[in-house]
């Protein structure tokens, strides 16, 4: 079997040279004993062409670099929620989920315990650290009292909690068989480590069960102390707040059986009662003046300006239309005023990927959408935007139909500014003829079922549109 470790680590400079077997750890990090650990394990258990590596946001985050295993990046805080993932659809699989103390701990508690509680086999390799080291050294869950982070400057007191002790809380739980603390600050804490994460690795692999394994270690560059000091500091210090040894152990039986599970479309129609057989077309004729298969659009603005929902709109209207159509939402953190964009597809077939990196058509609602997507837009293409308040358009392909509508002020001159997003959808079907009027115009009805009231001025909403592409068409 091959090293566990990449022979060479291309992250910096090409894998060339001496960076080509150096990690990115700063000095004296327990990140980099650890990786051996887990490699010595992967590696004397005879799994690595079984094993899938979570890595995390945080220090580790880069840690698919150097581990020669299956190897999936996750979301801050989501690794158990990845790890099981892959559990599930490969029962076979060895997974571990590599984490540090603010991923797993903070905004990763519930996907944690979550997974601990399940008691799935899987191994938890938990570094903890007592700080944010990747983001700049703000105070972690596991931050000491009175230890002085960039978020407490004057120290970690009781208006901010005390530590949370995670070997406990995950030891308590039902689902978890084997749970310990170790540490890294001598030979003896760290032979101990060593078989620690094999013996979480090897829960797993015997089937028995879920293993989790909390790593006291050193972060000399937010301690701002030598690595030696470091050491000591986390003997010293971590150590009567986080004691050492082992939680829990439960010695039972293999229990894990789960069959592979099919990934054949036939079975998954069957279960949920679909047919194989192609739907009767409502309208015949694919759009197919845009493009021949597939027709990717996207929808963007601010969030507020109803771009999600007029992306949601046009995908029904291909789904009733007969065709196969995606709609992905991407979200600014503001409900109100960040960014919010839609990608939606229209195939004659399958979506094959929900995404429109380089879209045929684009309607934008704000001179940031417009500066960073329609560069983006394909040859040929059509932009449409709100020339309310896009002033000054960017330059872009000269093969790009690009058209500037008000669609704000028309909304305003109707007596609702929130129906700008209706009058974009009206100017977009006039320019697209994507689809006949009567059949978004239907979709639209059937959305508002429910709130009537609407319905008239989103219809005049639409129309306005549709009358204002028209006039700058002819012009």
């Amino acid at each position: 079997m091959e090293s566990v470790f990449y022979s060479r680590f291309e992250r910096h400079a090409h894998g060339e040279g001496l960076k080509g077997q150096s990690t990115h750890y700063c000095s004296g990090c327990g990140h980099g004993l650890v990786h051996k650990y887990l490699a010595d394990a992967i590696d004397e258990l005879g799994v690595q062409d079984r094993t899938i590596a979570i890595s995390p946001v945080g220090c580790a985050v880069f840690m698919y670099y150097y581990l020669d295993v299956g190897n999936s990046q996750a979301a801050h805080g989501r690794a158990p929620a990845v790890a099981l993932g892959h559990k599930v659809a490969n029962p076979d699989s060895v997974v571990v989920s590599y984490q540090g103390d603010g991923d797993l701990a903070s905004i990763g508690l519930a996907e944690i315990i979550q997974a601990a509680q399940m008691g799935i086999p899987l191994s938890i390799i938990f570094v903890n650290n007592a700080i944010y080291g990747m983001t700049g050294g703000q105070m972690a869950p596991t931050t000491l009292m009175e230890q002085r982070t960039t978020t407490t400057p004057t120290g970690r007191s009781r208006i901010t909690g005390e530590p949370m002790r995670m070997a406990e809380t995950i030891g308590q739980l039902n689902g978890p068989v084997y749970v310990e603390r170790v540490a890294l600050f001598d030979n003896k804490q760290r032979v101990r480590a060593r078989k620690a994460i094999k013996k979480a690795i090897r829960v797993q692999v015997e089937n028995r069960g879920l293993g989790f394994v909390e790593v006291l270690s050193e972060c000399p560059t937010h301690l701002h102390m030598s690595p030696q000091d470091a050491e000591q500091w986390v003997k010293q210090n971590m150590v009567p707040v986080f004691p050492l040894g082992v939680k829990k152990d439960l010695d039972v039986e293999p229990w894990f059986e789960l069959d592979n599970p099919s990934f054949n479309p036939q079975d998954v129609a069957t279960v949920i009662g679909s047919s194989s057989e192609r739907s009767d077309k409502i309208v015949e004729q694919f759009p197919s003046h845009i493009d021949a298969e597939d027709v990717s659009i996207k929808f963007a603005g601010a969030g507020g300006d109803g771009a999600q929902t007029i992306a949601m709109l046009t995908t029904r209207t291909a789904i009733k239309a007969g065709y196969d159509s995606t709609h992905i939402p991407s979200y600014g953190p503001e409900s109100r005023g960040g960014t919010s964009y839609a990608d939606v597809h229209i195939s004659t077939t399958e979506v094959l990927s929900p995404a429109s990196p380089k879209p045929h058509v684009l309607v934008v609602f704000n001179p940031q959408s417009l500066e960073k997507f329609g560069p983006t837009v394909r040859a040929d293409g059509i932009v449409l935007y709100d020339s309310t308040v896009i002033q000054q358009p960017p330059t872009l392909d000269s093969s790009i139909a690009t058209y500037g509508i008000p669609f704000t002020q028309i909304a305003v001159d109707l007596g609702k500014a929130m129906v700008k997003n209706t009058v974009a959808l009206g100017a977009t079907v006039a320019a697209t003829k994507i689809f006949p009027v009567e059949r978004f115009v239907a979709t639209m009805e059937e959305a508002l079922q429910n709130n009537c009231a609407l319905l008239p001025i989103n219809r005049e909403a639409f129309s306005r549109g549709m009358e204002a592409f028209a006039d700058l068409a002819q012009t």
